[in-house]
């Protein structure tokens, strides 16, 4: 009776995500609920889950639970250690969950949402999720090397140092990147700089709970570490209210942005059992616990998403961001369904705390699909509010003015209708003077989620409580960014100076960890001081190659992916990798070439410092200039070090296919684990 029951609900899944994704696709004209996204992306991530990722693990990396991973050979309890598998589930998710999947969907909703909702989707059921899984196993069984380290051994070492050079030259921009957004959202926020620094101190403490009070209980200091993060959510309201306690958790974006990197080297530097592991497990519990509530209070209040399903602005003319659909949402959007960065936590910190194989499913399919889920609450939350609304935050003042009565009129005549009164009233409520052009995604997001929480649990008085909740949330997402990135980037850099001298390799060995930890810090804090000494805010000159450089990386990942695949002679099974490494060739490619040679000054790099250099001469000119064509050459060399990634790679499937090429598969020995056998005597006893 099992199999009919089972065929019978899974059939009845199917159906009923085949009709919410036809409504959310076909429907037109009136709003639509935004219950039909919450369902039609339930259904996609629990087929997903069930099926697809069980072929793959079946049928292409044939997942074996009794073969020993490094964590258990390797152990030296500082960066591989054995782990418990939803400690590991919560650092990798935490890992990998930072500003894309809230920034990105709110950004691309100025398209409509079904564009966002459909790649989200199809994004990460279909290469998300499968880059992430892949890249896992594959680390695993190579004693955890970095993607670096796999591109070298598995496509040549010419493929290998491009796209070494390449990989730690968009990990140092996106690290820079991130760092600079929460110095942005933490300046003059007590509340949240205060409830973020306490994570900490929590996190050593659920550490050394587990490691050495109560090792194993992971329910235990589950439980404790929930109330100490509710704790410290209310004790950084109160902080903020008290003008004593106020001042000491008010800091200046300098300020901000040296104990950033001081945390970074630590969270690098420290056992990973100390701090790394137990804060991302313990973020993890405000990110899924709020976008629960989140997912909650949208049940709960089905509202309705006012934003249509496609706008005017698909024609490229975006006051958000210029360009068309396609490339540029599948290029704003990355995280919540493809992001090359997860490749590099897939291949740095996760492999080395995985207890068994069969737990490399869960933690990289699964963690993935739960940051689409985040992405799909972003949409919602951008789109539930008035349309008008969302393009007089998300505008910048160059496009629709800078005096309120002229935004609001600009975005009224676009089809839009807002008022400045209407947006006075609404910056009233969430506790700030204004919200008018708030470029960058995050406040549209705080203030789509605040209206969520406040309809449906507490009323318009707690407004503005959510709101300063919501910024304080999207900080947290992108901090985890920092300490995880640079811990990677420190493996990389290890793995490239073993070469040179060997104990310089050795990951446990204190003065190549201080040192290289140093180095990736300083790297990334340049940037990152650049970007905050800048007058004219470095975010401008950094940002657009985030999301560029971001595809890019995963670009690389996929050839690893593949060529692997086609290694392990599975090679009629390497669609499954190869489909999303064509499709994202098209988008950044073309999206690259827009970038750097459109003739629009909106869109392209080159046309924008050439339209700057012709007009009037500013104090800020020369360094917008500048700026712009030093974005074109970065994106220029990534493409060509990528593209020479793709050349070697495909070298390698032609000779390996035509029977011209060895292909042997450089995995570790097979050495039987001996977890099983300790589980199996600890229950016995």
């Amino acid at each position: 009776m099992k199999t009919p029951l089972r065929v019978l609900g899974w059939g009845t899944v199917a159906v009923l995500g085949a009709v919410a994704v036809g409504t959310v696709a076909v429907h037109r004209g009136e709003p639509i609920n935004a219950l039909w996204l919450v369902v039609a992306a339930t259904c996609c991530y629990a087929l997903g889950y069930r099926f697809y990722s069980r072929f793959i693990a079946v049928k292409i990396l044939a997942l074996d639970g009794l073969r020993a991973t490094p964590a258990e050979r390797l152990e030296n309890g500082r960066d591989f250690l054995v782990t418990n598998k939803w400690v590991v589930f919560g650092h990798h998710f935490a890992a990998i969950a930072g500003p894309g999947p809230l920034v990105g969907p709110v950004l691309a909703a100025q398209f409509g949402y079904l564009p966002g909702t459909m790649w989200v989707l199809a994004g990460a059921v279909f290469a998300g999720c499968v880059q992430d899984f892949v890249i896992l196993l594959f680390s695993v069984r190579r004693d955890g090397k970095s993607l670096t380290e796999m591109a070298r051994d598995e496509i040549g070492r010419v493929g290998g140092f491009v796209a070494y050079v390449a990989v730690i030259s968009i990990l140092i921009i996106l690290l820079g990147v991130a760092a600079l957004i929460v110095v942005n959202a933490l300046k003059a926020s007590p509340w949240g700089t205060f409830t973020i620094a306490m994570t900490m101190p929590i996190a050593v403490l659920m550490g050394v709970y587990l490691r050495r009070i109560r090792p194993g209980k992971v329910l235990e200091v589950s439980a404790l570490g929930f109330v100490l993060v509710l704790t410290a959510i209310w004790g950084g309201q109160y902080v903020s209210q008290n003008p004593g306690l106020a001042r000491l958790f008010t800091f200046s974006a300098p300020t901000l942005a040296i104990l950033i990197m001081v945390y970074g080297f630590a969270a690098s530097a420290l056992p990973v059992w100390l701090l790394l592991a137990p804060r991302d497990y313990l973020s993890t519990f405000v990110k899924l616990g709020t976008i629960a509530l989140l997912a909650v209070g949208i049940v709960a209040l089905h509202p309705t998403l006012h934003m249509p399903a496609l706008t005017r602005f698909v024609d490229g003319t975006g006051p958000v961001f210029a360009g068309k659909i396609f490339p540029f949402a599948f290029i704003t959007i990355a995280c919540g369904a493809i992001s090359g960065f997860h490749a590099l936590i897939s291949s740095g910190t996760t492999p080395k705390l995985i207890a068994r194989e069969t737990e490399t499913r869960m933690v990289g399919y699964g963690a993935m699909m739960c940051e689409s889920a985040v992405a799909i609450m972003a949409i919602i939350a951008a789109c539930v509010m008035q349309p008008g609304v969302y393009f007089a935050i998300n505008s910048p003042a160059g496009v629709v003015g800078q005096a309120p009565a002229t935004a609001a009129a600009t975005i009224s005549s676009w089809g839009f209708p807002v008022t400045a009164a209407d947006m006075q009233a609404l910056a009233h409520a969430v506790g700030e003077q204004t919200l008018y052009n708030r470029t960058g995604g995050a406040p549209a997001f705080a203030v789509g989620m605040a209206h969520i929480f406040s309809h449906s649990l507490g009323g318009e008085t707690l407004m503005a409580l959510w709101y300063h909740f919501a910024i304080m949330f999207e900080a947290l997402f992108i901090l985890t960014i920092l300490d995880a990135g640079t811990r990677v980037a420190r493996f990389m850099v290890q793995d490239a100076l073993g070469h040179v001298y060997k104990p310089l390799g050795r990951t446990s060995w204190y003065p190549s960890i201080l040192g290289t930890s140093a180095l990736i810090v300083a790297a990334w804090g340049y940037f990152l001081w650049q970007g905050v000494k800048d007058p004219l805010g470095g975010i401008n000159s950094l940002w657009p190659l985030f999301g560029i450089s971001n595809q890019l990386l995963a670009t690389v990942a996929l050839c690893v992916a593949t060529t692997i695949i086609i290694k392990m002679h599975r090679a009629r099974y390497a669609a499954v990798t190869l489909a999303p490494l064509a499709w994202l060739v098209a988008v950044t490619f073309t999206a690259s070439w827009q970038k750097m040679f459109d003739p629009n000054p909106r869109v392209g790099f080159l046309a924008q410092a050439r339209a700057l250099a012709a007009g009037p001469a500013t104090g800020a000119t020369g360094r917008l200039i500048f700026n712009n064509r030093l974005d074109a050459a970065v994106t220029g060399v990534l493409v060509v070090m990528v593209t020479l990634v793709l050349v070697e790679s495909g070298r390698q499937w032609w000779g390996i296919l035509g029977g011209t090429r060895e292909a042997p598969v450089k995995e570790a020995p097979f050495v039987k684990t001996r977890l099983v056998e300790e589980l199996v005597v600890e229950e016995r006893g």
